[in-house]
């Protein structure tokens, strides 16, 4: 599969701080990644900078062929980067159909698609975004995500403070998405085996620097390597 994402020397954060350091890699078009490491690694800061929000000081990243510098974040969404943050940001005013129809673009990620994977939502399209469960919310940002027909979605810790049942449906969703769909995924998890679990490749970061590459299923079969690298309990 070609490549659709490189990232390359990118050194990057937030005014003249420096966050990420001369971070390097490459995603396939329907490849995933688990990207890991321990808290203020630069995990979420790396999502941020492909969507735009921080300064990059040098390095490059190509989307699709194209140069992203000064490309700005709607763009980077038109042109297929799909993002779910972790905060999922519910608009107060709008209501749940509202959220999917406000960010729809062509494709086959319709109203009825986001609805048959998330049926609770449809039974709620009419309730306003910010008063559904955080369960609910955290399927409301993914679908809201998938409706601006994404080639790549970023996931930014999908499964923080949820119920274990609503952790099980929503790695159901992931996993067919990833297996099923041709969309290539990156995924911010803490919990590591779960993230490595959802895809195909794995990255550390450590203070903004990647320390290790691996298969995820090699990684995960290496209980003595994982916790070193990022000191699971």
């Amino acid at each position: 599969m070609p490549e659709i994402l490189a990232v390359e020397g990118l050194t990057a954060g937030y005014g003249d701080g420096v966050v990420l350091d001369a971070v390097s890699f490459g995603l396939e078009a329907g490849g995933s990644l688990a990207l890991l490491g321990r808290n203020g690694a630069g995990k979420t800061t790396l999502l941020l900078t492909l969507m735009g929000f921080t300064r990059v000081h040098r390095g490059r990243l190509v989307w699709r062929g194209r140069d992203l510098d000064g490309v700005p974040t709607f763009r980077r969404a038109h042109a297929g980067l799909g993002w779910v943050p972790q905060e999922r940001l519910m608009f107060p005013s709008l209501s749940v159909e509202e959220h999917l129809t406000a960010v729809a673009r062509p494709g086959p990620w319709d109203l009825g698609a986001v609805y048959r994977i998330f049926p609770g939502l449809k039974e709620r399209r009419g309730n306003p975004g910010n008063r559904l469960s955080g369960g609910e919310q955290q399927m409301l940002a993914i679908a809201r995500a998938l409706m601006v027909n994404p080639a790549l979605l970023l996931l930014d810790e999908p499964m923080e403070g949820l119920a274990p049942t609503v952790v099980r449906e929503l790695t159901t969703v992931i996993r067919a998405l990833t297996a099923e769909s041709g969309m290539a995924v990156i995924v911010v998890e803490q919990h590591a085996r779960l993230a490595l679990a959802l895809t195909k490749k794995a990255i550390v970061l450590d203070r903004g620097r990647v320390v290790h590459r691996a298969d995820s299923a090699g990684l995960l079969k290496d209980d003595a390597l994982l916790q070193r690298l990022i000191a699971l309990a």
